[in-house]
């Protein structure tokens, strides 16, 4: 058994690319955004906020890219996973930094789960269409 494993992470380099396509497509949206990027870990990695975004939006960008690295899943998908369950649906929602509508992404290379984009500053299907930007950044 092995005492250690190799992963693939995501370099300062390809977030800051993340960043700039996501503020391209705001601005092409007449958007201020706050767009966050986190480590595997959950940690800060990249993180901009837009002139004129909401003070809101900057921890909300952050917690999108937190829960979704968390779990390695959108953070419109939660919402679909616990409408129909009473005790996880008022009982989750409750765990700090959990959000449960559109905007976050899990951020994957070579389907090995490398960190999370979270974006705030529009309704939740705009911070999804910026955020979707971000990931074919990384992409193409």
């Amino acid at each position: 058994m092995a005492n250690t494993i190799t992963r693939t992470t995501l370099s300062a380099e390809a977030a800051k690319k993340m960043i700039a396509a996501a503020e391209a497509k705001a601005e092409e949206m007449k958007r201020t955004m706050v767009i966050s990027i986190c480590d595997e870990g959950g940690n800060l990695k990249a993180f901009s906020r837009m002139d004129g975004a909401p003070l809101l939006s900057i921890q909300l960008a952050q917690d999108k890219a937190w829960t979704s690295v968390s779990y390695g899943v959108s953070t419109d998908q939660w919402f679909e996973f616990i409408k129909n369950d009473p005790p996880l649906l008022h009982g989750i929602v409750n765990t700090p930094r959990l959000v449960v509508f559109g905007g976050g992404f899990p951020i994957k290379i070579e389907k090995q789960l490398v960190g999370g984009i979270g974006v705030s500053g529009g309704h939740w299907k705009e911070d999804m269409e910026v955020a979707q930007a971000g990931l074919k950044a990384l992409a193409g």
